[in-house]
């Protein structure tokens, strides 16, 4: 499937990195609906792990249907 038809087809993620003043790096990763280009969830933190990344994924999916 190329380019997606209606939303919910294909979701498209993305990690931005970027610090505080202080130093301290923070990431936010960015759920991104390809043909509403609504942007479906923007989690910010200290670390994302592969794990975290799958619960959100699965609590978007929730809400929005599978």
């Amino acid at each position: 499937m190329a380019v997606p038809q209606g939303p919910n087809q294909r979701w498209s993620l993305d990690f931005v990195s970027d610090s505080l003043s202080c130093g301290r790096r923070f990431r936010i990763l960015n759920v991104i609906d390809d043909f509403s280009r609504e942007c479906l969830a923007a989690v910010v933190d200290t670390s994302l792990s592969g794990d975290r990344v799958g619960r959100e994924l699965d609590r978007i999916a929730e809400m929005r249907g599978y």
